[in-house]
């Protein structure tokens, strides 16, 4: 049994590929902290555009540069209200006529 038995490398197992000839990309290192006063630095290719925010490896929690780039502020929009998507829909004088007609249907019922 042993004769039949296959022998050689399992999976995810070393390879024999060595580095030689091969020219890494050029890289770069950026620091980042933590509000949880976490440091940690994640490596970049030279060319690659750089995040202003990375997720904090240890907690989880958003880390922002060591080097003080802050992120861009994002443009915000108001907030729609009822009452700014009612005014969308009707003119103040539908409004009032709608109002009216309500007023009398109650004023009928008492």
């Amino acid at each position: 049994m042993a004769d039949r038995a296959l022998r050689g490398m399992g999976l995810g197992a070393k390879s024999f590929e060595d580095e030689e000839g091969i020219e890494f990309a050029a890289r770069q290192t950026i620091g980042f902290d933590c509000a949880n006063e976490h440091h940690y630095e994640v490596t970049f290719a030279m060319e690659a555009e750089l995040p202003t925010e990375w997720e904090c490896p240890r907690c989880g929690s958003n880390s922002l540069r060591s080097d003080g780039t802050q992120p861009e502020e994002k443009a915000t929009k108001p907030v729609r209200t009822h009452w700014d998507m009612l005014r969308e829909r009707r003119s103040i004088k539908e409004l009032e006529v709608l109002l009216e007609e309500r007023l009398e249907l109650l004023r009928k019922d008492q």
